[in-house]
């Protein structure tokens, strides 16, 4: 146990403990010396440490403060030989935290550098140096020292980039183009280096280019009308019709990205820097290999490259192409769309029309290696005027339809000889293209190639029963179908159409008829050559009222019987009249044509009963039953008119004879 001093100096304990010995000056110095050692730091701010320590999960850094900091191991990484006294930049996150440890960041230094970096490569115009990360929408994501940057695929390289993922994990230089600092991004390319590279050797290679010189180029573009070539720093264009000398549809199918090919300079223009390339130029013309044996009336065979409205162009060979017009194609005279002959990429045989070899064009034909129908030696006989024949129509017009007999083969059926009975105003109210129609030959002219048809006269004419049917005076039921200010269209039995003036549409109450209206029509005019008939309701119930005006205007009254005996006055004129002439003829003739009508009657019964029978067919023996009473009809009608012509010149014979007498008593008078 150790002694206790009883008689112990403490005043004289700080005196004697260490540092006690120094004087003030001394002190001072010291404290300056040691500040000195001290560095002060600021948050926010980078600086340069020195590696102190390394564990399993920090890098103890001593910056010179007043305590070392502690930065996590993960942030060197990229330091796979890290060591002891090696210096690195960090930043200062915090100088004390709650535990009073000085926070560093290393990773937050690297992006600061890198910013500051990035801004004064885009003021000095410098080169950075990044990795690609990887790839994106449209280019490729570069890390710039931690900090992201966008390399759009346009700026990669001088030629298009078609496989961006080549480039990933690719140390590249580039340039600041374009800093966003709202959203802290930043825009670079590769390219801008490589066009300077380039354009001393594009310069010189502008200089010394020369139409005809021959080059050797990188396909780097493909388009639909040509591909673009790198010369080695400048771009030329071999446009598709230079390609080959046959017909290609695509650049693809004869070429191919980044190929090498030999091409000819055809044509440049300085100022625009634009260069046009050839690659059909360095091969002979097809048409200076074509054989001298070909020629007008040879076969030919070949491959359908285009085909146009006006026809088709056929390959015989590459280079070598021969058109076949669309009316080469078929007989047929009804032009057609060549796309219902001939189809792009077909192989057809045809015939050489025409040859220029200067010009180098040809003409073809298809339908020369087929007869021509016209030209048949039976073609006379197979449509002779009469004969019967089903068609299809192909072709409609106001005048008529364009009916196909066969191949090569048209008639026309004018509009007037489509129907009988009906006026047709155009061919689509009876048929439509691509129907089929029954018709015969009317006119045939082989060599003009003219036929025409008629559809009508496959049917009898019925305007020749017509005539005994609607005879004028005869009184019909009809339909006002039309009604305009000329007039009315009705409709009559059978299917046919009569017509009726305004005047004529009255009623028996003053009010006209409107369209719609059945009533019935009385015949006032029937032409059968002009297939007309004109009728009229007011003359329905007018028509005692026309008869007594008929009466009164053609006929004379009779003196009162025995007039003559009462004044006992003779004349020389009775003795040379016959006292029963008049009574006689025109007795007779009421007889007769009350005989004729009746006859007319039973010819018109006879039509109406034809003309049922055309719509419901009875006994064969119907149709000679009405030719038979339409001969007896005409041959009474003819005694008829025979009588009545007889009884004319006995009314002239009366009248020579009134005459006659006028002039005996004019000269008794003058006795």
């Amino acid at each position: 146990m150790a002694e206790v001093v009883d008689n112990f100096d403490w005043d004289n304990v700080g005196a004697n403990s260490f540092g006690g010995n120094y004087t003030a000056e001394q002190r001072a110095e010291m404290e300056q010396m040691y500040s000195e050692t001290l560095t002060t730091v600021q948050e926010e701010e980078v600086i340069k440490g020195t590696v102190v320590g390394i564990t399993d999960r920090d890098v103890i850094l001593n910056i010179g403060f007043k305590s070392d900091g502690l930065v996590p191991l993960s942030e060197f990484r990229d330091l796979t030989d890290l060591k002891v006294g090696d210096e690195v930049e960090v930043f200062i996150e915090d100088q004390e935290d709650a535990n009073g440890q000085l926070i560093l960041s290393r990773k937050k230094a690297k992006i600061k550098q890198a910013w500051k970096a990035i801004y004064d490569a885009l003021e000095n115009d410098t080169v950075l140096e990044g990795v690609v990360k990887r790839r994106t929408k449209g280019g490729l994501i570069m890390d710039l020292d931690g900090v992201e940057a966008f390399l759009p695929g346009s700026q990669i390289d001088v030629k298009p980039i078609r496989d961006f993922d080549i480039y990933v994990g690719r140390r590249m230089e580039v340039k600041v183009v374009k800093i966003n600092a709202a959203f802290d991004n930043v825009v670079v390319s590769h390219k801008v280096l490589i066009e300077k590279d380039l354009e001393k050797q594009r310069e010189a290679i502008l200089n010394n280019l020369e139409k005809g010189q021959i080059l050797e180029g990188v396909i780097k573009n493909m388009t639909n009308f040509g591909v673009f070539i790198d010369l080695g720093g400048v771009d030329g264009l071999l446009h598709i019709t230079d390609i080959s000398w046959g017909r290609i549809a695509h650049p693809s199918e004869v070429l191919q990205l980044d190929q090498k090919l030999n091409i000819v300079v055809l044509d440049f223009d300085e100022a625009k820097k634009r260069i046009s390339l050839g690659l059909k130029q360095l091969t002979p013309h097809p048409w200076d290999s074509l054989g001298a044996d070909m020629g007008v009336g040879s076969k030919v065979k070949g491959r359908i490259v285009n085909v146009a409205d006006y026809g088709a162009f056929m390959e015989i060979i590459p280079g070598v192409e021969g058109l076949i017009h669309v009316s080469e194609m078929s007989w047929s005279q009804h032009l057609r769309n060549p796309q219902d002959f001939i189809k792009q990429g077909d192989v057809v045989e045809a015939q050489i029309l025409t040859l220029d070899r200067e010009d180098r064009k040809m003409s073809l034909g298809i339908k020369q290696l087929s007869e021509d129908p016209w030209t048949r030696g039976d073609f006379g006989t197979k449509y002779a005027v009469g004969t019967n024949h089903n068609g299809l129509v192909r072709n409609l017009t106001n005048f008529g339809l364009f009916v196909e007999l066969e191949e090569g083969v048209d008639g026309l059926v004018h509009v007037s000889d489509l129907s009988w009975t009906k006026k047709i105003k155009h061919p689509s109210e009876v048929v439509k293209v691509g129907d089929r129609l029954d018709v015969v030959v009317l006119e045939l002219d082989v060599a003009n190639r003219r036929l025409a048809l008629g559809h009508k006269q496959l049917e009898e004419n019925p305007w020749d029963t017509f005539q005994t049917v609607f005879t004028p005076g005869s009184v019909h039921k009809a339909t006002i179908t039309e009604k305009t200010d000329r007039g009315a269209v009705l409709e009559l039995p059978y299917g046919i159409e009569g017509f009726a003036y305004p005047k004529s549409l009255a009623k028996e109450d003053g009010s006209q008829a409107e369209n719609g209206e059945a009533l019935d029509f009385r015949v006032v005019e029937f032409s059968k050559e002009d297939r007309r008939i004109v009728l009229s309701h007011s003359a329905v119930y007018n028509q005692q009222a026309e008869e007594d005006s008929r009466a009164s205007k053609f006929t004379k009254k009779k003196p009162a019987g025995g007039a003559a005996s009462t004044q006992g006055e003779g004349k020389l004129s009775d003795l040379k009249k016959p006292a029963t002439a008049e009574k006689s003829t025109l007795g007779d003739l009421d007889a007769l044509s009350a005989l004729r009508d009746k006859m007319m009657g039973n010819e018109r019964q006879a039509g109406e009963q034809k003309l049922a029978g055309k719509a419901a067919p009875a006994a064969e023996e119907a149709p000679a039953e009405g030719g038979i009473v339409a001969a007896v009809t005409s041959a009474a009608s003819a005694a008829i008119d025979k009588v009545s012509e007889v009884a004319g010149d006995v009314v002239d014979t009366v009248k020579n004879a009134l005459s006659s007498d006028d002039t005996d008593k004019k000269d008794e008078e003058k006795a």
